[in-house]
């Protein structure tokens, strides 16, 4: 059985809201990352991915995003526990809060990067590079 993530390609002004990891965190502690978390049993519902996102950014650093919440992308892998995970990244357009370090556990550090600063940073990992180029090109194609 699949764990299922959701993470969040936040943007506003041309900036995208990075998190460093929480050296706490078992899977990719210390390296940047989109916030997200896993998505939990709700019974029979219905968009439980776009709330899962909206709950996890607001649990995480404090945020809202509005209601236009894009698909961009999905991706397997197996944690070293041998736990199978399935990753959802959805692009959304920041609404309000100012974003801070509310979950020590899971975040270490809040930043506002451009897609280049990302590209370039030696603690993003791949699948991290390759989110933000996806939401980015996404983001271009659909005027958000």
């Amino acid at each position: 059985m699949f764990y299922v993530n959701v993470e969040g390609a936040v943007f506003q002004e041309d900036k995208w809201l990075i998190i460093g990891r929480s050296m706490k965190e078992e899977h990719a502690g210390g390296l940047l990352s989109l916030v997200g978390g896993t998505v939990e049993n709700e019974g029979n519902t219905k968009d439980i991915l776009e709330r899962t996102i909206k709950r996890e950014l607001f649990e995480e650093v404090g945020v809202k995003v509005k209601d236009k919440i894009k698909f961009v992308r999905n991706t397997s892998f197996i944690l070293d526990n041998g736990s199978e995970v399935i990753d959802i990244v959805f692009l959304c357009e920041f609404d309000k809060g100012e974003p801070y370090v509310k979950s020590p556990d899971e975040v270490d550090a809040v930043y506002w990067m451009t897609t280049d600063e990302i590209l370039s940073n030696p603690m993003a990992p791949i699948w991290l590079k390759e989110s933000i180029q996806e939401a980015e090109s996404l983001r271009k194609k659909t005027s958000y």
